[in-house]
């Protein structure tokens, strides 16, 4: 049986090394027979969140931009939820904080979303670099009882655009994260 799988690429730059390892990643999780869609944040026009927190009555968000009910909808019915962002400062990207933050509407509704994927690009190599991004994450899927960090990819010393292309085995385990999705 198929699953349905969201990815959300937050890098700000076209062809970010983030986006292309999550298009590696989409590449096996097609190949292994499931529905998937990516969503560029970086073709969205998304505020921040205002924290009226009128979305946990309402089930949806007063702020009037691309982050809309068709959004909800599509992320309300993913079976899985894949993050892919750049490293900045050790933390994950201002745009995935924003695009998480604006998913409160979510909070209070029944989701499909149990396994949550997070691939994250630095061009520091070190271990302690992912440290903080997969705390963000781990924030994020703390509010839930239901949901799970399946598995993560950190693809360090890449920081040109398309630079991660010539680090084949980022390339592959990638595609491999992918394809594990059945």
């Amino acid at each position: 049986m198929s699953k349905k799988i969201v990815i959300v690429s937050t890098t700000p730059r076209k062809n970010g090394n983030s986006e292309i390892l999550a298009t590696e990643f989409m590449k096996g999780a097609k190949d292994a027979g499931n529905d998937v869609e990516m969503i560029k944040v970086r073709e969205m026009d998304l505020k921040f969140c205002r924290g009226c927190f009128a979305c946990q009555k309402t089930k949806k968000c007063v702020i009037k931009d691309d982050f809309n009910a068709k959004m909800l909808k599509t992320l309300c019915e993913a079976d899985v939820l894949v993050f892919a962002t750049p490293v900045y400062y050790y933390a994950i990207s201002g745009q995935l904080k924003t695009f998480i933050d604006r998913m409160n509407p979510l909070y209070s509704v029944k989701q499909k979303t149990h396994d949550i994927y997070l691939i994250a690009t630095s061009a520091e190599n070190e271990t302690r670099t992912f440290k903080g991004v997969k705390e963000d994450i781990k924030g994020y899927i703390d509010c839930y009882d239901d949901k799970n960090l399946k598995g993560t990819l950190f693809a360090g010393g890449v920081n040109d655009i398309n630079e991660v292309k010539s680090h084949k085995n980022y390339m592959k385990k990638a595609y491999e994260m992918g394809k594990k999705i059945k």
